[in-house]
């Protein structure tokens, strides 16, 4: 299903659902950070996706980063809570989600790097790669308020 996101865009169309999701900044023990470029709009992003009934916010980014990216995670922080109600995802099928994200930090514990339906590619990269890369500006925020280090951010 093909995914457009719109930030603070006067043109973007109101949404009409909102889901909790986590994504997760995998970091391995050379610096480096997880990514996967998306099926749906092409762009490397973070591993994460929308909660399940019965399962936490940590065992949420976890599974997905599972599910996406091969690799099982340990998480050991949190970067921030990213709501900005001007930040939609419209999705061919009609939805268009309001974002309602948490962002968590993990370290991988096992598995083996694979593409999934939903990405193509997934590589570890350097902050310095990772800064080159095309990517929505909701996941470089991301990136840059991990990097930045100044605790769990809202936005």
């Amino acid at each position: 299903m093909a995914r457009r996101d719109y930030e603070d865009d006067p043109d973007a169309p109101e949404a009409n659902s909102l889901v909790p999701a986590a994504s997760a900044i995998v970091v391995d023990g050379e610096g480096r950070v997880l990514l996967q470029r998306r099926t749906d709009n092409g762009m490397w992003a973070l591993p994460g996706g929308k909660m399940e009934l019965g399962e936490s916010i940590g065992q949420c980014a976890a599974r997905e980063t599972l599910e996406e990216t091969g690799l099982t995670v340990e998480i050991t922080g949190i970067v921030g809570t990213y709501s900005n109600p001007g930040h939609v995802f419209a999705y061919d099928d009609g939805e268009v989600r309001q974002e309602f994200s948490i962002c968590l930090l993990a370290r991988p514990t096992g598995g083996t790097l694979r593409t999934s339906d939903e990405s193509f590619e997934v590589a570890w990269f350097t902050l310095e790669e990772a800064a080159a890369l095309p990517m929505v500006p909701g996941i470089r925020k991301r990136i840059n308020d991990w990097r930045a280090g100044n605790g769990p951010v809202v936005r």
